[in-house]
């Protein structure tokens, strides 16, 4: 898996200072963002990612990026890993966990400002999971910073596999899921390095 010519796209992961997972150390890591303000490898919209380069990388990485789309959105985006995967390559996918949120929101009794947990870019509040966060919509204008659709374990799995994914395996993390997607069986290495559970 640490092979110096496999290459993963970072789709919009605003910015290469944010690590991404140890997994990939070694590879080659481009960026494709739909904001040039932190200079991005590919300046593209992710729902168009059909017009790049065919079974060109062995690994797309997408955290966070996902639930800025509406649900027939987040068809085409998938779709546009699809396209640019080799045939066997993977997805790594990660959104908040709205299942979470909602269970944590209802057991301490928390208003939609309250603040769930303090981050890099400050205070996260509820309505920061739900919505997007709100200070970086203000401040950039920008509705491509909002959330516009949720996820929870089972309807993230679902998506990805009507998505024509041969495998998905899920993690579950403080507030977040994680889908890896595979194109085809994934090998016993490949299992292992993840470490989590694969389903049909």
């Amino acid at each position: 898996m640490n092979d110096p010519q496999q290459k993963v796209l970072n789709v919009g992961g605003n910015s290469k200072k944010i690590a991404i997972p140890a997994q990939y150390d070694g590879w080659q890591h481009d960026l494709l963002d739909i904001d040039p303000s932190n200079g991005p490898d590919i300046i593209a919209d992710a729902r168009e990612m059909s017009a790049l380069p065919a079974a060109s990388y062995d690994a797309v990485y997408c955290s966070h990026n996902l639930e800025h789309y509406y649900l027939h959105e987040a068809r085409k985006v998938l779709a546009g890993f699809k396209h640019v995967l080799k045939p066997a390559g993977h997805a790594y996918i990660q959104v908040p966990d709205i299942q979470q949120l909602m269970q944590h929101v209802v057991a301490k009794k928390l208003d939609i400002l309250d603040v769930l947990y303090q981050s890099p870019m400050g205070p996260i509040r509820v309505c920061d999971v739900l919505y997007g966060h709100q200070g970086k919509i203000e401040d950039s204008g920008e509705e491509y910073f909002a959330h516009k659709m949720g996820y929870m374990p089972s309807s993230l799995q679902t998506l990805v596999l009507s998505a024509g994914f041969a495998v998905v395996a899920l993690s579950v993390s403080s507030l977040n899921v994680t889908a890896i997607a595979f194109m085809q069986q994934p090998t016993e290495q490949e299992m292992s390095i993840f470490d989590i559970k694969f389903q049909n």
